[in-house]
């Protein structure tokens, strides 16, 4: 195949990326581009643009875009309608931006006029899927670079050696082997390798990035009331804010509070099983606000229909699939059940916990009239339950009778 002319790295200015793209630059002598999300990451970017300019990126190669919004307007909030959690746990926090990136890089490409993007996932992870499913999702023509998949950099010492052939700057706490390995963004941080390796020993106190570990939180606990319209959150206490602010709000109540921390051994779609500690302080309160919410705005049907399908609509985001027609089929089913999913719940945050203590709205179905134990005003006969039990219980009757004739 012939070499790439132009490639749009993902680029985020660490040692590893930084390493890659000096390596497109020497492996195919091709032009790069580079990308660098703002993902709510919780660092400064620009260090990302001088690295970039130090190491021959043109200034007009360099795209540094603040996706803040998006992120959580278009990713991370339809996928909260769904309540989605993968293998019953996971947040979903790292496999929700990939998508993202994934977008930009492949629109950065068209206008660029490049030929193929690249990114810095390992031939180990999840994350060389989502974004290379993402990409030719909507360029089915792009090509995609996997470095770490091609080289023959297997070690940190070679890394190390490469960096210093090629006057790449290396921080001094990476001259040694990183304790973990860190992803963040404005709905989490994932720690893992190293330290975290061994799934029988407890994950050190110092791996927490943005929540306070539970024995520091205070003793006081403190209430956030969340309002929702159609299934999204569009005001804390009262106060109407942005998407991005919403989360960077809730992270900011939940980490004080010790809430969202996930000790969690998970299956990762190439196979193995890996341990990570993820932080989802916003995610987890919002998580247990729009749960809320819909306990007293959503039918019953609807409801257990969405929690069926749940864990089908959790497993294609973590494998990558965001752009493929079943995710988005199953998120116009989604979609369709929060159209009544408006109103305010009130979470009590205590010493790692979210629990919702009150919730309430103009478009609930709670009727206080019909489960009430005082008089109903002839609201609900209780005389009618004796005949739907009947109905229920004909096949039970007639089952049990066939066993016992058989048997006998």
């Amino acid at each position: 195949m012939a070499a790439p002319k132009k490639v749009v790295l993902a680029y985020s200015g660490g040692l590893d990326t930084s390493i890659i793209l000096k390596w497109l630059q020497t492996e195919y002598g091709c032009e790069v581009v580079t990308f660098t999300a703002d993902l709510g990451q919780g660092e400064e970017l620009e260090p990302a643009r001088q690295k970039a300019l130090l190491m021959g990126i043109k200034p007009e190669n360099i795209h540094i875009v603040d996706v803040r919004e998006e992120f959580v307007r278009d990713f991370v909030f339809p996928m909260f309608r769904a309540n989605a959690l993968y293998e019953g746990l996971y947040l979903l926090g790292t496999s929700i931006a990939r998508p993202l990136i994934s977008k930009h890089l492949v629109e950065i490409a068209r206008a660029a006029g490049a030929d193929a993007v690249a990114h810095g996932a390992t031939g180990k992870g999840n994350d060389q899927v989502r974004f290379e499913l993402s990409a030719y999702a909507l360029d089915p023509a792009i090509r995609v670079i996997a470095p770490w998949r091609e080289w023959d950099l297997t070690s940190r010492t070679k890394l190390l050696e490469f960096a210093e052939a090629n006057q790449i700057p290396i921080a001094k706490d990476k001259r040694g082997e990183a304790p973990f390995s860190v992803d963040a963004n404005l709905l989490h941080t994932s720690s893992e390798g190293k330290v975290l390796e061994n799934p029988a020993e407890e994950a050190p106190e110092f791996v927490l990035q943005r929540v306070v570990p539970v024995e520091k939180a205070p003793d006081t606990p403190e209430m956030v009331e969340i309002t929702f319209e159609r299934g999204d959150a569009v005001a804390i206490n009262g106060a109407r804010l942005s998407p991005a602010t919403i989360l960077t709000r809730l992270n900011e109540l939940g980490g004080k509070h010790g809430v969202g921390v996930l000790d969690l051994v998970e299956n990762r779609f190439v196979g193995m099983k890996s341990r990570g500690l993820y932080e989802t302080p916003g995610g987890t309160i919002l998580l247990e606000a729009h749960r809320g919410i819909e306990q007293i705005t959503l039918d019953a049907g609807a409801g257990h229909l969405k929690d069926s399908i749940m864990p089908r609509y959790a497993e294609l985001i973590y494998n990558g699939f965001w752009f493929s027609p079943e995710r988005e089929a199953l998120q116009a089913l989604i979609d369709k059940t929060q159209e009544h999913v408006t109103g305010t719940v009130r979470v009590k945050l205590y010493k790692g916990s979210a629990r919702t203590v009150a919730r309430w709205s103009d478009h609930s179905l709670y009727s206080e009239k019909h489960v009430t134990f005082e008089e109903d005003a002839g609201a609900y006969d209780q005389k009618d339950a004796a005949g739907f039990i009947r109905l229920n219980a004909l096949r039970l009757k007639l089952i049990a009778t066939r066993n016992a004739r058989v048997k006998a």
